[in-house]
């Protein structure tokens, strides 16, 4: 039963690694050949420095943006790639835009628009701290591999639950994606062509509809795993130990953003 499901789990890592395309960069630079675990406790102290950072701290939220331009450059990771990664955030920017005109007075003149002080606040806020945690996702995506930030997280001691339920999330989203597909596909061949609140209601029993079948896809394979051997902790690939210098590498840039934010914080 055992090497059941071991052959089990390395079908769903290698089949796991075909979203890796998408996502992870193929190279031989610094960054790539750092541990997974190393990499994302640097992505966690890294942010740690971003959202202690205050607001007012102009300077601070430069200096995090050239530690993370000096890290995709040691990535050897291009801005305009960068860029195209991270057009991810643009809710959270549109989200942003609105909370000048929507905040609490009191309110300046700017181009003759009213807008409130503590809105252009929240704004630059949600901005700075949305981007720079976005880049900073973006580099450990495109330096690892998906199995591999599944191993760090579970040698970071994340609870093997979390850890199984992103892994299967990343195993099954193209499955679900293709079962929506195949539903919007059968929908048109029907001659849906409704607009406005009937297709509202048509959306509403669609997802409805797609939440049922991934709840009994999600029961049907629990049953298979089970029977294969599964005891609730999928086996895990080997994964070399990061010994000192690794870990001195990795967060060096990251303690660096945390010393910013202790300044910015002190002055």
């Amino acid at each position: 039963m055992a090497h059941r499901a071991w052959y089990a789990a390395r079908d769903a890592v290698s089949v796991s690694q075909l979203h890796t395309h998408t996502l992870y960069v193929h190279g031989h630079s610094p960054a790539h050949r750092l541990p997974s675990h190393v990499k994302v406790a640097a992505l966690l102290v890294f942010l740690l420095g971003v959202v202690s950072t205050p607001r007012e701290a102009f300077w601070a939220f430069g200096a995090h943006a050239a530690v993370l331009a000096v890290a995709a450059r040691t990535a050897q990771l291009t801005a305009p790639f960068m860029v195209r990664r991270m057009l991810v955030e643009v809710p959270f920017v549109l989200f942003a835009a609105f909370l000048p005109f929507l905040g609490p007075d009191p309110r300046i003149e700017v181009l003759g628009i009213s807008l409130s002080q503590e809105g252009l606040w929240g704004a630059w806020s949600i901005l700075a701290r949305a981007t720079l945690g976005t880049g900073a996702a973006v580099l450990l995506a495109a330096t690892t591999e998906v199995p591999d930030i599944l191993t760090g997280l579970s040698r970071l001691r994340v609870p093997a639950v979390l850890v199984a339920i992103a892994g299967f999330m990343v195993r099954y989203l193209d499955v679900l994606a293709d079962e929506l597909g195949r539903m919007r596909t059968a929908a048109a061949v029907r001659g849906f062509r409704q607009r406005g609140r009937g297709a509202l209601r048509a959306l509403a029993s669609v997802a409805g509809s797609l939440f049922i079948r991934a709840y009994e896809r999600g029961e049907r394979i629990h049953a298979a795993m089970v029977v294969r051997g599964y005891r609730g902790v999928m086996p895990q690939p080997f994964a070399s130990p990061a010994v000192a210098a690794d870990w001195s590498r990795g967060l060096a840039l990251p303690l660096v953003g945390v010393t910013v934010a202790v300044l910015a914080v002190l002055l």
